[in-house]
């Protein structure tokens, strides 16, 4: 198993307390040397200011490579590509466009008066300014928007052609859905090496439950009842670090090289997983007489 290229995303803190973690999760994962960190933009664009400050903040101090969430929610299109600009201005030369989710409270994604109508729109806008890598989402089990698998795998194709260079998946629970996917992708032209899997560590099983049924994302009876077990036991960290290096290691094994952790700002179990499927911290000797 050849080591993987890997990659973190993170969220934006929104306190002093939030901020510090978000700093010793960069200090525990950054050794392992990963392709970029990403920075997430909260729903319905909450968190704007804090992503902006965020990615500059670890762009300029982390030495990482640092993708900056952007959305189309509650915004024109001249503000949107303002902060496409302040990014540039920082030296931040990757993106991660996204439609976004709906505000608090509504229902479903809504045009914003002068704002892109989704996320191809987006994307082709950053494409035209020439300024940045763009990497898109793309979804292994229905979106909750879509009317099936294939209007997924035709949104993803769209996006591509608009200007993407890669895209990140939503998590999984079942590994069949992303060889399904990336089945179904292969089979409408689309290159599926630029297909990067989503993996989400499970920190707090109860949150990844309420997160899994925001995103759509089914959870497996077997997983449910692992984690039932497991928590009468206390051995919670012991099973997810288990479950997921097993999913990583049997996608590497399936020809995938590159892995995309949704770390939540709690560094333990990502870095756990890392060292379990050999990603292991880069030594520099220096000064070495």
């Amino acid at each position: 198993m050849n080591r993987p290229e890997i990659s973190f995303e993170f969220f934006p803190p929104q306190n002093l307390e939030a901020s510090f973690r978000l700093w010793d999760t960069v200090q525990v994962l950054a050794p392992l040397a990963p392709r970029f960190v990403s920075v997430t933009y909260g729903a319905g664009g909450t968190t704007r200011d804090l992503t902006r400050d965020a990615v500059a903040t670890l762009h300029k101090s982390s030495g990482l490579q640092v993708a900056a969430h952007l959305t189309c929610v509650n915004a024109t299109r001249d503000e949107t590509l303002g902060i496409a600009r302040e990014f540039a201005a920082a030296g931040v030369s990757d993106i991660v466009a996204l439609r976004g989710d709906p505000p608090k409270g509504a229902d479903r994604f809504e045009r914003h008066p002068g704002g892109f109508a989704d996320s191809c729109e987006l994307i082709a806008a950053l494409r035209d300014t020439g300024d940045f890598t763009i990497r898109v989402g793309a979804y292994p089990d229905k979106h909750p928007e879509a009317a099936d698998t294939a209007a997924d795998v035709a949104w993803l194709k769209r996006k591509f052609e608009a200007g993407a260079s890669e895209a990140l998946t939503q998590f999984f629970f079942d590994i069949d859905s992303f060889h399904r996917f990336r089945d179904k992708c292969a089979a409408a032209g689309i290159d599926t090496s630029k297909i990067v899997p989503g993996i989400l560590p499970i920190e707090n099983w109860k949150g990844a439950v309420r997160f899994a049924n925001r995103c759509g994302t089914p959870v497996p009876q077997w997983v449910i009842d692992a984690f039932e077990t497991a928590e009468r036991d206390g051995r919670e960290d012991l099973l997810a670090t288990a479950i997921c290096s097993e999913m990583c290691s049997d996608l590497l094994d399936a020809g995938v090289d590159k892995l995309h952790f949704y770390t939540m700002n709690r560094p333990e179990l990502t870095r756990d997983v890392c060292h379990a499927i050999g990603v292991t911290p880069e030594v520099r000797l220096e000064n070495v007489a």
